[in-house]
């Protein structure tokens, strides 16, 4: 029956979509994706890529970036609790392992778990898009961009400015967010910070997370700019089901460190990005959240690197190229103190070959002080058939080295495995976009295979569980996108935007018997995602977002939600938003069962 209501949702929608005036649709805008050595607008990218804008970011139903992110075609996100006080990221089927998170084309990656990815020291109101690149990007941002990268981008702006935004709602929840751009002479600089706490929606699920992000730039001249960013987080939760449903009071403490400075030169064909960068995250976790004695661990991750990167043009077509070493050192009362160093260089070029054809060829090798020397060779190939209309095709390898808990953890629930192997993907796509008018539709197939995934496993539920290297996995899937963005029309009633997305993965693992999977054998199988953001008058929007998702060996479930915004750009706003409206009950990660029905609401200030 909710799927019935569903289809007959998004025909209504789409019937009132297309009966619009194509005079009032927009271009796909030409934004330039911001890889770290040769970015290519976004239009002519041959690859399956989502670009969430700032409108989307500010009028989707969602108070953090993990929300968000769950209505990304091809994203699975799995929330522990409301409001993402943390959630795993997966792409394609893959694991939080898998996904690599950057901030401005900072890699984030934790040393010692996969379950920090989404420790982003930047208040949701300071972020001006995210790039999802779905698919192989070890050859772009390195190792740990196993099935896909996620790179969340901050503005400098010329012009001043301050926005407030406040909100409130069930289970005690309440936050407040602050961004500022102050610009003086040649020096562009942003402040923003943030608090959001709550009670939890049950037993043991209250937090409190702060967030504070500083970043400028200095103009040297027309050709270079130098840039440098501060931020920190610091979050505190009940964790009652995260990591096992035997201990109903665990707690988490974390805190997180992000420092930066890069210089850059831009001549007419040369390019040159340089920065260092640290990232600290101090971690405690506590088995009895009142009796820290029964079981307690800390741990201290410390992330140094230097990075250069840029590209320059010749009549061969456009040349990238990049160096990067890092050292990742870790003090644990339960993994040891650990320590490893990475060295990586990358090459890749850009040749146009005619009018219509593409192609994108390159090489990232990768030193590791543990394993060696791993290389991994990636390729696309464009065919722009019209001015609407391309084909692509790619091949990549893609690799994942251990975290330090997949190798050392020893737990009541978890054990470690020091014998892990690096895991590595064979990666193949082939997909078709079309753009005109302000409609862009997308189909994609890919198919990766690996001999080696990692995964933790137990042969019964009395016996703790272990990270294996898996014989053989093969994930095939298809992904099919549409949407339709307009311009304002001056109509009392217009559909501002307009999205669907559908997909389905089929996981083939070769199981050995009597052995229970934690996270391959409950990939995302099948995602329809549907919005639509509807403009009343010249002040009021209400955006509808729906999801059906169904992950392997699991129930399907379906959400609904709604947000209303009220002069959201104008001095004073306000908005209005109502999660899971269907009151379904379902389970996303760990045993925690999500809240059913919730609201929250708030305002904004704008002051330019």
């Amino acid at each position: 029956m909710k799927k019935l209501i569903l289809l007959a949702f998004l025909s209504s929608l789409s019937k009132e979509v297309f009966a619009q005036n194509d005079s009032t649709a927009q271009n796909l805008q030409e934004v330039l994706v911001h890889e770290n050595r040769i970015q290519i607008p976004f239009s002519k990218q041959s690859r399956n890529l989502t670009i969430v804008s700032k409108m989307q970011l500010e009028t989707t139903p969602a108070r953090s970036l993990p929300e968000v992110l769950s209505f990304v075609p091809g994203v699975d996100v799995r929330q522990r609790g409301v409001t993402g006080v943390q959630a795993d990221v997966g792409i394609r089927g893959g694991s939080f392992d898998q996904t690599l998170m950057l901030l401005n084309g900072i890699k984030l990656t934790d040393p010692q778990s996969g379950h920090m990815m989404m420790n982003i020291p930047i208040p949701m109101v300071n972020i001006d898009r995210v790039e999802v690149l779905k698919g192989p990007a070890s050859r772009i941002f390195g190792q740990n961009a196993y099935t896909g990268a996620i790179n969340v981008i901050t503005e400098l702006s010329d012009s001043k400015y301050a926005r407030i935004q406040g909100y409130a709602g069930d289970f005690g929840m309440k936050g407040i967010n602050f961004a500022s751009s102050l610009p003086l002479g040649n020096y562009k600089q942003n402040l923003a910070f943030s608090h959001d706490d709550s009670n939890g929606h049950w037993y043991n699920s209250d937090y409190k997370v702060n967030n504070i992000f500083y970043e400028g730039g200095l103009d040297l001249g027309e050709n270079q700019t130098l840039k440098g960013m501060v931020a920190y987080a610091d979050r505190d939760f009940g964790a009652n089901g995260f990591y096992a449903s035997t201990y109903p009071d665990q707690y988490e403490s974390i805190q997180t460190t992000l420092a930066s400075m890069s210089h850059t030169l831009d001549l007419k064909n040369f390019f040159l990005n340089t920065r260092a960068y640290w990232r600290k995250n101090a971690d405690e976790y506590l088995l009895r959240r009142n009796e820290p004695e029964f079981y307690k661990n800390n741990h201290l991750s410390n992330v140094y690197a230097l990075e250069a990167n840029g590209n320059f043009k010749t009549g061969l077509g456009t040349t990238g190229f990049g160096v990067e070493t890092r050292k990742e050192v870790l003090e644990s009362t339960n993994l040891g103190d650990q320590e490893r160093t990475l060295t990586g260089l990358f090459l890749e070029q850009l040749v146009n070959i005619g009018d219509q054809v593409d192609l994108r060829a390159g090489l990232y090798s990768n030193y590791y002080s543990q394993y060696g020397w791993k290389h991994f060779p990636g390729a696309e190939l464009g065919f722009q058939a019209s001015e609407s209309l391309r084909f692509y095709t790619g091949y990549g390898v893609s690799y994942r080295i251990p975290t330090y808990t997949d190798l050392y953890y020893v737990g009541p629930t978890n054990i470690g495995n020091d014998e892990l192997q690096p895991e590595q993907a064979q990666n193949y796509e082939i997909g078709a976009k079309w753009s005109k008018s302000g409609i862009h539709a997308e189909l994609v197939y890919y198919n990766r295979h690996t001999d080696n995934l990692i995964d933790w496993v137990r042969p019964d539920e009395d016996t703790p569980w272990q990270p294996q290297n898996f014989n053989e996995v093969t994930f095939n899937g298809i992904e099919a996108s549409l949407s339709y963005k307009l311009s304002p029309t001056g109509q009392s009633i217009q559909i501002k935007e307009f999205l669907l997305s559908y997909n389905y993965i089929d996981a083939n693992q070769v199981q050995q018997p009597g052995i229970e999977t934690r996270y391959a054998l409950t990939a995302l199988k099948n995602q329809l995602i549907g919005g639509a953001l509807l403009g009343i008058g010249q002040k009021f929007e209400w955006n509808t977002k729906v999801r059906n998702v169904e992950r392997m060996n699991q129930d399907p479930y379906f959400l609904l939600d709604m947000r209303a915004d009220y002069n959201r750009s104008g001095k004073l706003g306000f908005f209005a938003e109502a999660s899971n409206i269907t009151n379904t009950e379902y389970v996303e990660a760990g045993t925690v069962q999500m809240p059913g029905r919730w609201f929250r609401a708030g305002f904004m200030l704008n002051f330019e």
